[in-house]
């Protein structure tokens, strides 16, 4: 290959200037062209260092609000429960006093209505003792024609009714 011939003279010019312009480039960039870059980049890098935090410290404060959010939710439920459990305590303690004086109104009402059925039964067997007597005078004064003396029938027909 006649490029990389090294006993031409023209070639190791080639090489020097080569070298002297990879040199100077390199000088040229680095010193020039790629400390902006660098800084650009270390820019960004800390940029995106700060939005990672700032994003980390969003994060957290959202775990803390959420936290508190079910705290405060847990509360309020243990809260209602103990309201509901309260109002079931009321309704049972109303319905038991309700029941009680439901009661107590209907054993008044039968010790009323007891007491009417004693005074009527005795009304009652008053009035067969009578209407028995009665009978008995009847049926004696007209069996035997003679009319019983009231006191021995009476006496009669209590006997009768004991037994």
């Amino acid at each position: 290959m006649p490029q990389l011939e090294f006993g031409n003279p023209l070639i190791l010019s080639q090489v020097f200037w080569l070298l002297v312009i990879f040199g100077a480039l390199y000088v040229i960039l680095s010193k020039v062209a790629l400390p902006p870059v660098a800084s650009v980049l270390e820019e960004r890098a800390a940029k995106i260092a700060a939005d990672l935090e700032r994003a980390r410290a969003l994060k957290d404060e959202a775990d803390r609000a959420m936290a508190e959010a079910e705290r405060a939710q847990a509360k309020a439920r243990a809260e209602a429960q103990a309201a509901i459990r309260a109002a079931i305590e009321r309704a049972k303690a109303d319905g038991s006093k309700a029941q009680a004086d439901q009661a107590a109104r209907l054993a008044k009402q039968i010790a009323e209505a007891e007491a009417r059925i004693a005074e009527a039964r005795a009304k009652a067997e008053a009035a067969i003792g009578e209407v028995a007597v009665a009978a008995a005078q009847a049926a004696t004064a007209r069996l035997i024609g003679i009319s019983p003396d009231l006191a021995r029938v009476q006496a009669a027909v209590a006997e009768v009714a004991r037994s």
